[in-house]
């Protein structure tokens, strides 16, 4: 991203506060508009136009505001819109949050300059997703089936292993079809130097890194830039859908670093806070963002996105998660329950839902038996832990024979369906056939839900 052309030039900065400078005596300021600030020693920052009056604009500035003071600063208004040059050479590249190379590569050769806000989209050009994405993980093709098109996110919580989660996605993901282009744009925010190393190590490591570009925003960079990390992102996820007719998975992690960044900025604007202090148009800023996932009529490429946030105190009713359910199609919901017991990927599959499965299953795209199959192994497993907690309070001796049968099928379907190695990659069939030899644990009559010639199709012989 850079600062284009400069034409104004001002020396009125009234105040400083947080990342933002009020300059006053301004004409002509264009909101979103990209400022080049110069210091007191000549230094230059980057800013942008958060708000424009008829004669005070407000700056935020992207590198922080520590050694600018109002007499000696000095405000340039280029009249450009903040942009990001874009190329097909940024596969295999990891970036900073503000779009510059830190692998030690050379910098961008930009194909041409694409303004990070996008584009507005008309809803009518807009298709409707249906193609199966495969993740290689049964608890979301199996039975929260991710589609092209669609924006799913993951609710986790602290401590849990969603780092692990986002990386194997990334490496994993594929789309079925031949000749079809695939990449992964991996967007990081406000995360650790740790953290970093280990998604750039990961990347490398498993050669997942030459279908990906890597933007990583650390915990101690400007809040600022990371308010600009997910747009970086968006923008070349577009330019490969669009431009290069690639089906683009974008994963952006942490949303809740994100949102800190938002409520931070809004507390220097001396804004009034929403719901737990967040700013109130947090749910418009979050659709900004989601929205741009999706599939265009007359384009080839699409753009599905994971989003992925930490939910405070796991209180999925927190304006995060919240907000970000309203907006999203769907959410995968990791549990602290099933990380205690060693089960990876602690993918809770009750709370979980993608509202667009059935549009990803059945003949052409999955298997004819998906979603007959999905349905019952589902119904078992929720019945399965319904009776835990009966246990819980009369003990094991109360229960019928169909009873334990649902039990063990619970206890079962958490150990072969939902465990899996941090490197196993299932393939749709592997994830179906684990759900049919699940079934051979239920008495036959129990499987209601699927048709007697899949039955006889598909149910393994005892």
């Amino acid at each position: 991203m850079e600062a284009l052309e400069k034409y104004v030039e001002y020396t009125s900065v009234s105040s400083i506060a947080g990342p933002l400078l009020i300059v006053e005596g301004v004409k002509g300021v264009a909101y979103g508009e990209i400022v080049e600030i110069i210091t007191p020693t000549g230094e230059k920052r980057t800013g942008q136009v958060l708000e424009a009056r008829e004669d005070i604009a407000v700056v935020q500035v992207f590198e922080g505001t520590t050694g600018l003071s109002t007499d000696e600063t000095k405000v340039r208004f280029t009249g450009e819109t903040a942009k990001i040059g874009v190329s097909l050479e940024m596969l295999g590249r990891i970036f900073n949050g503000a779009g510059k190379p830190i692998d030690g590569g050379p910098e961008i050769i930009p194909e041409k300059k694409m303004d990070i806000n996008g584009y507005p989209l008309n809803p009518v050009s807009r298709k409707s997703p249906n193609d199966f994405i495969q993740t290689g993980i049964s608890t979301i093709d199996g039975t929260n089936t991710l589609v092209r098109g669609q924006k799913l996110p993951i609710f986790s919580g602290s401590g849990l292993p969603h780092n692990q989660l986002a990386v194997q996605i990334a490496r994993q993901a594929k789309v079925r079809g031949e000749g079809e282009q695939f990449a992964v744009v991996f967007a990081a925010m406000g995360i650790t130097s740790e953290e970093a190393n280990f998604f750039i190590e990961e990347f490398k490591k498993t050669g997942a890194l030459e279908k990906a570009v890597v933007f990583i925003n650390l915990a101690d960079d400007p809040a600022i830039e990371r308010i600009l990390t997910p747009r970086i992102a968006l923008t070349t996820a577009e330019y490969l859908a669009y431009e290069k007719d690639m089906h683009v998975l974008v994963i952006l992690t942490d949303i809740t670093n994100y949102c800190e960044a938002l409520r931070e900025i809004a507390a220097a604007r001396n804004e009034v806070p929403g719901r737990r202090g967040y700013p109130g148009y947090m749910y418009t800023d979050l659709a900004t963002l989601y929205e741009r996932a999706g599939r265009v009529k007359g384009k080839k490429g699409t753009i599905t996105q994971i989003p992925i946030l930490t939910m405070p105190h796991d209180d999925i009713t927190h304006p995060i998660p919240d907000l970000t359910g309203y907006i999203t199609e769907g959410q995968i919901v990791l549990s602290r329950e099933l990380h205690r017991k060693g089960i990876y990927p602690p993918i809770d599959i009750l709370p979980s839902l993608s509202r667009l499965a059935s549009k990803g299953q059945g003949e052409g795209k999955t298997r004819e038996d998906h979603s007959k199959v999905i349905n019952q192994v589902y119904a078992a497993y929720a019945e399965g832990r319904s009776l835990r907690d009966l246990v819980a309070v009369v003990g094991e001796e109360a229960l019928t024979d169909r009873d334990r049968a649902y039990l063990r099928f619970a206890d079962e379907f958490e150990k072969r369906f939902v465990s899996q190695g941090k490197d196993e990659d299932r393939s749709i069939e592997e994830t179906l056939d684990i759900a049919w030899e699940l079934l051979t644990i239920l008495p036959r009559e129990e499987l209601k839900r699927i048709p007697e010639e899949m039955i006889e199709k598909y149910l393994p012989k005892k």
